[in-house]
């Protein structure tokens, strides 16, 4: 399983604006230069991460991004989930129906074992727990 480069793209805009003070707004100019992003992708990003409620959008002069919650209120789920949408190792931890082999595969509980811990860690790890400080 590998995340899309969107998500971590996304992540590394999250971070960015985490490192800003409270009230501060950065340009998407600034975050795609400063963070290595192709600005029409985060354009994309932004709007994407805007409608999920994670970070705040505002034109003209004194416009910027800046982040919608307080980084401690923002997990590392709630970013990739906005971007790439619930994470799913197998379709069968999703929808167990789509499998005629689910109340007998041996990789079923595994699936879905492995499925709630990675979702459990990411849930957990929000962007003032991880060190967000500028190396």
């Amino acid at each position: 399983m590998q995340i899309t480069k969107q998500a971590d793209y996304a992540l590394r805009a999250i971070v960015y604006l985490a490192r800003l003070d409270k009230d501060e707004k950065a340009s998407t100019s600034k975050i795609a230069n400063a963070q290595k992003i192709p600005p029409s992708f985060l354009a994309k990003i932004v709007s994407q991460l805007s409608i999920a409620g994670l970070i705040h959008t505002s034109r003209g002069a004194r416009g910027g991004v800046s982040l919608a919650k307080k980084p401690e209120d923002i997990s590392i789920l709630d970013v990739i989930q906005a971007i790439d949408g619930p994470v799913i190792l197998n379709e069968c931890t999703e929808n167990p129906d789509s499998c005629p082999f689910h109340k007998s595969c041996p990789m079923f509980k595994i699936w879905c074992e492995t499925r709630e811990l990675l979702v459990n860690k990411l849930s957990g790890a929000t962007f003032s727990s991880v060190n967000v400080a500028q190396s």
